[in-house]
């Protein structure tokens, strides 16, 4: 006869209360010391890396559920179910690629963990003449909030954002590169290096779809990133003429409607080509994909998860 833990514990306590004693005496669990959160050292201080979550361990040795005949298909490219890792189709998943401003997720964690959404930032020299992609408008010497920020980050893939948000963190971006490479090694993205704060310059910044679908995961597991990953468009207070900011997100499945969408991140240079990390949730999982130089990452996007969304249904 099989006895539960639950009924013998029951058992227990009927057994002391009959016999006038009371409820038995309880032994409180000792509380497990929390480990402290892993940090390197740089020249400003020291700056957290983590810890972070698990890296996603994205399962290629199964075959292919998911066929699409692309015409012209992105260099690199990963579909799989973001809580299980299981793929379900695969183009050069370990081929190490330019990854432009797909960077930032990285950079994004970094701040993370290492600020407050409440916390001001005061815009640099270095920060308002980033070159490249720009949320525009950061006021010179007065403070903006980090939350906001971040925003300009992830939604619009603001270069001033992230140079502003290494400021605040390490005092520049050489440190704050360096944070970053060593959470993408405490994370084995084995394909991964970092070069800049913003994927600006590719020589040196460079990952695989394999090392992207871990990182695209991370950052949805953080609820202060996915709550902007997942937004359209932001209005948030900022100290400008007119007291606000208006913000959208480059997401082409976003700014579609495409069902279920719940971010992550776009990225552009020559080298890089149109990259594009997004995650939808669908029948109570959430399917990732990755491409990676893609000639048109909204509307390949769409088929290869139309397709998934169907295996799902079908259970491969």
């Amino acid at each position: 006869m099989r006895v539960t833990a639950v009924a013998i514990v029951a058992a227990a306590l009927l057994a002391g209360c009959g016999s006038g004693g009371g409820p038995l005496p309880t032994q409180p669990t000792p509380a497990q010391p929390q480990a402290p959160p892993e940090q390197i050292q740089v020249a400003n201080g020291p700056i957290i890396i983590g810890p972070g979550p698990s890296p996603l361990a994205v399962k290629l040795n199964a075959p292919d559920v998911v066929q699409v005949p692309f015409h012209r298909p992105p260099r690199a490219g990963l579909l799989f179910d973001l809580d299980t890792g299981r793929v379900l189709w695969r183009r050069n998943p370990t081929r190490i690629l330019p990854i432009a401003s797909l960077t930032k997720m990285m950079t994004a964690l970094i701040v993370a963990a290492n600020t407050t959404p409440q916390e001001l930032v005061r815009i640099t020299k270095g920060a308002r003449n980033a070159p490249g992609s720009r949320v525009g408008l950061l006021p010179k010497r007065k403070p903006v909030r980090v939350e906001s920020l971040l925003y300009g980050l992830l939604l619009p893939s603001g270069n001033d954002a992230a140079h502003a948000l290494a400021d605040k963190v390490s005092g520049g971006w050489r440190s704050f590169v360096t944070a970053m490479n060593a959470r993408a090694q405490k994370m084995s993205l084995g394909c991964t290096h970092f070069a800049s704060v913003d994927g600006y310059v590719d020589a040196g910044n460079h990952s695989c779809a394999v090392d992207l679908a871990a990182l695209a995961r991370a950052v949805l597991d953080q609820p202060r990133l996915a709550r902007i990953v997942g937004s359209r468009s932001a209005v948030l207070k900022f100290p400008t003429k007119g007291g606000k900011l208006y913000l959208f997100n480059n997401n082409p499945l976003l700014r579609t409607g495409y069902p279920g969408t719940i971010g992550v991140k776009t990225g552009y240079t020559d080298a890089a080509g149109r990259c594009l990390v997004a995650a939808v949730r669908r029948r109570g999982h959430r399917l990732g994909i990755v491409l990676l130089h893609s000639y048109d990452p909204g509307l390949q996007a769409r088929k290869l998860l139309d397709r998934g969304v169907r295996a799902l249904r079908g259970q491969f």
